[in-house]
């Protein structure tokens, strides 16, 4: 019996071990892969670099943030870096006087408001003795004196009932001016963006204009990362080589291995006499946490996308584009990709063309939507089984 339930157990255990090892499969290459696309889609149709040039990342909307008013600061609910939303309070002002004149203003009003009530009784009590006066004079009971008393009290009731109610008018209005003020104690943000810097501290003195001593004049600085782009220098000699639309690609000084796609919004109408260049304006197509204003940017100004030929990729050659690291060379020269098929990874010799923005061109060896393996291929040979954690 110990034999044969030892058995069992180990016969047991090497059916798990082989179930195991047949689903984890440890011994397959973990790759990312992508889809070769046609040359002529997307992004992929961009052509060669017509001209380079250099300049730098700049917000078409960035502000100064400050008080509309003068005042000392009491709390700064901010820091460099802070995302902020528009309407975001920012910081704050002392508003003690604001608030005493604003409950001033309302005292004041609050009088009023009971002057209103004492004129309406007035006329609520002189208008019915007025109608009695006329009756009782037609009546031969009371003079044309008691009527034109009765009246002119009348008429005395319903003025000081309307000055009264001129008079609160007046003073909600007064009641609004000191809120406004009240509320301008508080410092908000005009748009969403992230603050870059803080320019106050709680105890120092604002002022919306630049006054003598050490009077500040703003309280911290938002930009827009969405209004980011480029701005750059053209030689006026290479400017007609530019126009708007024109597609671009962007390499920051930082970050030299990222390629960001980019267009040309407009040419400045005006030129540098003392550089003889001409600014262009080149916007994003994407938007990366890592471009910030005032870095140094490379950009390349790219041919128009040529048009798709008619009868589609048999009639363009069948060029496709595949990301760069798909693309490896071999001691020989000889530039390979691997196609993954049916869980493995198959050594397809390639002719390269250009490499765009789009990535690299593939002009022999290579169809349309067939998969490439990008990350882990320079570890792959002909026929190895591959497990795929990522495509695209």
């Amino acid at each position: 019996w110990f034999w044969i339930i030892g058995g069992a157990v180990l016969v047991i255990a090497l059916i798990a071990a082989a179930a195991w090892f047949l689903t984890v499969r440890p011994d397959l290459a973990e790759i990312e892969t992508a889809a070769a696309k046609p040359a002529w889609t997307g992004a992929a149709a961009q052509g060669g670099t017509l001209l380079d040039a250099s300049g730098f990342v700049v917000a078409r909307r960035e502000a100064t943030v400050s008080a509309k008013i003068a005042g000392k600061v009491s709390e700064v609910l901010i820091q460099e870096g802070q995302h902020v939303t528009e309407g975001e309070v920012l910081a704050r002002l002392d508003d003690s006087n604001a608030l005493a004149s604003l409950g001033q203003a309302q005292a004041q009003a609050a009088s009023i408001q009971a002057s209103i009530a004492v004129a309406q009784a007035a006329v609520a009590d002189d208008g019915p003795k007025y109608t009695r006066s006329l009756a009782l004079h037609q009546r031969g009971y009371l003079s044309d004196q008691d009527v034109e008393d009765a009246k002119a009290a009348y008429d005395t009731a319903r003025s000081n009932l309307l000055l009264a109610q001129r008079q609160y008018a007046a003073a909600q209005a007064t009641v609004e001016v000191f809120r406004r003020a009240e509320d301008d104690t508080i410092v908000r943000a005009p748009f969403s963006g992230v603050v870059t810097a803080t320019a106050a501290q709680p105890g120092e003195i604002v002022a919306p204009v630049a006054g003598g001593g050490f009077t500040r004049t703003g309280i911290c600085t938002i930009v827009d990362m969405d209004s980011l782009e480029i701005d750059v220098d053209v030689a006026e000699s290479f400017i007609s080589r530019v126009t708007p639309g024109m597609p671009a690609v962007v390499k920051l000084d930082a970050y030299p291995d990222l390629e960001i796609p980019a267009q040309v919004i407009t040419v400045i109408p005006t030129a540098d006499r003392s550089k003889a260049t001409v600014t262009v304006r080149v916007g994003l197509k994407i938007k990366d946490p890592r471009i910030v204003p005032d870095m140094g940017a490379h950009v390349a100004f790219l041919s128009p996308a040529p048009a798709a030929p008619a009868g589609g990729a048999a009639a363009a050659g069948r060029i496709v584009v595949v990301p760069p690291d798909a693309v490896q060379t071999e001691d020989g020269g000889q530039t390979i990709v691997y196609v993954i098929s049916d869980g493995h990874a198959q050594r397809r010799a390639v002719r390269v063309g250009d490499r765009t923005a789009a990535g690299q061109q593939i002009v022999a060896g290579l169809q349309p939507d067939e998969l490439v393996a990008v990350e882990g291929a320079d570890h792959l040979k002909d026929g190895a089984g591959v497990k795929i954690v990522k495509g695209s």
